[in-house]
């Protein structure tokens, strides 16, 4: 099925906001706190490999460096 670039390029730009949208609801749940610039730090990333890579950390992080910076988990 042919997709326009720029069909492809709004849906790679929703799975992105998806994924950051999913990584603070995921931290929020889990009591993890994420300071104005840590918030802004996820939804201003525009790499969906580094998004799933910060999500699969916040699934077991305790802290946000247990995200951004760390093999935690």
């Amino acid at each position: 099925m042919f997709q326009s670039q720029t069909a492809q390029r709004l849906r790679a730009e929703g799975r992105v906001e998806g994924r950051a949208a999913n990584i603070l609801l995921l931290l929020d749940h889990r009591g993890v706190e994420l300071s104005d610039e840590e918030r802004e730090r996820v939804m201003g990333c525009s790499d969906f490999d580094t998004l799933d890579l910060w999500f699969r950390r916040a699934v077991t992080a305790s802290s946000a460096d247990g995200v951004f910076n760390s093999q935690e988990g």
